[in-house]
């Protein structure tokens, strides 16, 4: 039976991991396997590798094949490297001890190589970040300098506008007061010619009246002798018929004692 060390599949969509398996060549690549070795998550920078070492190197020596991505996985984590030390083993090239040296020396300079890698990739994020705010910042004070530029051309516009108003409005305010000024000095003469007029005016007054009770004086005493002469009619009216009435009175006394 073929063995190959493969990945299988699992995660979430874009944030695919991996596990590192023992599986036979004919099964399918996310089923059944043999053992697992390890996980392999690429989301990280550098990638993340779990791996049993001990585990790794028996199945490589038993003659497993990795596949191309397993085989880099290897390589990364020094499988191969503990392979070769070991077949030189085998072959008494040099000791176990020796080669467990080797490798610890190996395993520990791979370990400073990661975290210097590490350590390079987070200063640069570091130093991308700051530039990045020191452009947004720089952009952020050209911006302030620029509105803070436009509110003083509006604040001097709006102070212009009510400076002009404030003249418009004295000029119209002296404009108003000399006019009324000057209506004023025009009136005056007519003002005089009216008091002048006034007395004369009044002396007319006084002259028509005078004119008119003449007038009207004759009138009433018209009117007194009219009424003094109906008077007069009236009593001599009724002087006649007392006189009429006085022989008839008379006349009846005197025939009633007849008729007696």
């Amino acid at each position: 039976m073929a063995v190959k060390i493969r990945l299988s599949r699992r995660g979430r969509k874009k944030l695919a991991m991996f596990d590192v398996v023992v599986a036979d060549a004919r099964a399918p690549r996310d089923g059944r396997f043999i053992e697992k070795l390890g996980t392999y998550n690429p989301n990280t920078n550098p990638a993340t590798v779990v791996l049993n070492e001990k585990q790794a190197i028996k199945w490589v020596m038993d003659g497993a094949q990795p596949t191309d991505t397993a085989k880099a996985i290897l390589s990364y984590k020094g499988i191969l490297y503990a392979k070769h030390l070991q077949v030189g083993v085998n072959k008494g090239a040099l000791t176990q001890e020796q080669a467990d040296a080797k490798f610890e020396a190996w395993k520990a300079e791979k370990e400073i190589k990661i975290q210097t890698k590490a350590s390079t990739i987070q200063q640069s994020k570091a130093k991308s970040k700051a530039t990045r705010l020191e452009a947004e910042s720089k952009v952020s004070a050209n911006r302030a300098v620029n509105i803070a530029a436009k509110n003083k051309a509006a604040d001097d516009a709006i102070v212009a506008s009510v400076v002009d108003a404030i003249n418009e409005s004295d000029e119209d305010e002296v404009e108003i007061a000399n006019e009324t000024a000057s209506d004023i000095v025009a009136d005056a003469p007519v003002a005089d010619e009216a008091v002048a007029e006034a007395p004369a005016a009044e002396v007319a007054v006084a002259e028509v009246a005078v004119e008119e009770a003449v007038a009207e004086a004759p009138a009433a005493e018209v009117a007194v002798e009219e009424v003094v002469a109906e008077e007069s009619v009236a009593e001599e009216a009724v002087a006649e018929a007392t006189s009429e009435e006085a022989p008839a009175a008379e006349a009846a006394e005197e025939e009633a004692p007849a008729a007696e």
